[in-house]
């Protein structure tokens, strides 16, 4: 198990910055989210692309604002699609990681889908037809 450890830490790019006065959430939020969706971000980009094909393409008709509510709504109403994003997610942690994650899994995994819902809302250009 060390070896995956090693190996997923190595992958990420490591966090930079001082952590004071935050909760036990946020700390993790900043030391392992942030790093594990930059990381992932491609293959968040390419999941969210096939979701929107498997819906008939309908976020293409979309005007700006409503694909904004869009992103939100699938991710939030969802069941499946949001728990293939959290997999994606909690697939990259360490053993340690997740161990800290089922202390609080509800609370963490709505900071999980506000960071992607604000990580595809940042990069909705990406999602246009022609990309």
């Amino acid at each position: 198990m060390q070896l995956r450890n090693n190996s997923i830490l190595n992958s990420r790019e490591p966090f930079f910055g001082t952590i004071t006065n935050c909760t036990n959430d946020e700390k993790f939020q900043n030391i392992t989210l942030r790093p594990i969706l930059k990381f992932q971000n491609e293959l968040l980009l390419l999941v969210f692309k096939n979701y929107i094909v498997k819906q008939k393409n309908v976020f293409f008709e979309l005007s700006p604002d409503k694909k904004m509510n869009y992103i939100e709504n699938c991710i939030q109403k969802d069941m499946k699609f949001r728990n293939v994003l959290k997999g994606i997610i909690i697939g990259m942690f360490t053993d340690e990681e997740f161990n800290q994650y089922i202390q609080n899994s509800s609370s963490l995994n709505k900071r999980m889908m506000n960071l992607v819902i604000e990580r595809y809302k940042s990069q909705v250009l990406l999602f246009e037809k022609n990309n």
